[in-house]
């Protein structure tokens, strides 16, 4: 249950997605004055080497953010994720690939907090090493980010994202997703929530969107980046997916020109596509 380390997979192209998705909604609440927090459930270690350890057994960024790593003409939301993604790289070589909560804090202002869960005893140790450098804008809890989001939220502004993105290993996540959700949308109706699933030959993952799609927020959308058909065997991840509820309504044009582009950048075959939905409820 707690064996998954993300640096294995650091940087392939569901981060490229989820990042992107990501930065994209901390930029919309910037737009406003009035300070933020951004929650992260499954917050990692932070910040991985694709020169040395984990990342370099398998390489996986070399299908992600390397493909993109020399393009000077991206659309405004993909551009904007690989600059954050060039601030760690300062010498201009891909070396460094942030986290979720890293990326975040690069685009957080000095008013905006950041509460950072992490359960996994190695990964938790090195995030608040990583995290050191933020000071007390950044907190880390030491614990189960499900149960924890319940004491953060409604934030004091009234103002959040939270990103849910669970290593799915345990079956049980999808329905921890889904329970998380329901609290969460009694406690801050009005916030935004970000989920990344990965797309496996799992009856848990054909279903996990349409369970999103019926919970009681306001609105929703859907992004998800298929990269390569399914395997024949049935393992392995062929994608990933974002689902985001009460998404800022620029959100689907942003992403427009991105998701082509990211299929054709990143898809390994004829079966690379993606999804774009967005949906209003007539009752939220």
């Amino acid at each position: 249950m707690l064996s998954y380390r993300h640096a294995f997979h650091a940087g392939n192209h569901a981060d490229v997605l989820k990042h992107t998705i990501q930065i994209a909604l901390l930029r919309y609440l910037n737009q406003k004055d009035k300070p933020y927090t951004y929650v992260d459930t499954h917050a990692g270690a932070g910040m991985y080497s694709l020169v040395e350890g984990y990342a370099t057994k398998n390489a996986e960024f070399t299908g992600g953010i390397e493909r993109l790593w020399q393009d000077t003409d991206l659309p405004d939301a993909l551009a904007d994720y690989v600059d954050v993604i060039r601030q760690f790289n300062p010498n201009g070589q891909l070396q460094f690939y942030p986290g979720s909560p890293a990326c975040a804090l690069q685009v957080l202002r000095e008013q905006d907090k950041a509460r950072l869960f992490e359960l996994h005893s190695s990964d938790s140790k090195l995030l608040i090493g990583n995290m050191e450098h933020y000071g007390r804008q950044a907190q880390v809890d030491v614990g189960d980010g499900f149960a924890g989001i319940k004491a953060v939220l409604p934030p004091p502004s009234r103002r959040g994202l939270t990103l849910i993105d669970p290593p799915y290993e345990d079956k049980g996540d999808y329905q921890r997703v889904i329970d998380a959700l329901q609290d969460a949308l009694k406690r801050f109706a009005t916030g935004t929530y970000a989920i990344w699933y990965p797309q496996l030959q799992r009856e848990e993952v054909r279903t996990l969107p349409a369970r999103l799609k019926a919970l009681p927020a306001k609105s929703w959308l859907h992004a998800s980046l298929t990269v390569q058909s399914p395997s024949a065997d049935g393992f392995g991840m062929h994608g990933s997916g974002m689902f985001i509820l009460n998404p800022p309504w620029t959100l689907k044009e942003a992403l427009t020109p991105v998701m082509p582009l990211l299929v054709k950048k990143l898809g390994l075959d004829t079966g690379a596509r993606y999804v774009l939905d967005y949906h209003e409820n007539a009752a939220g």
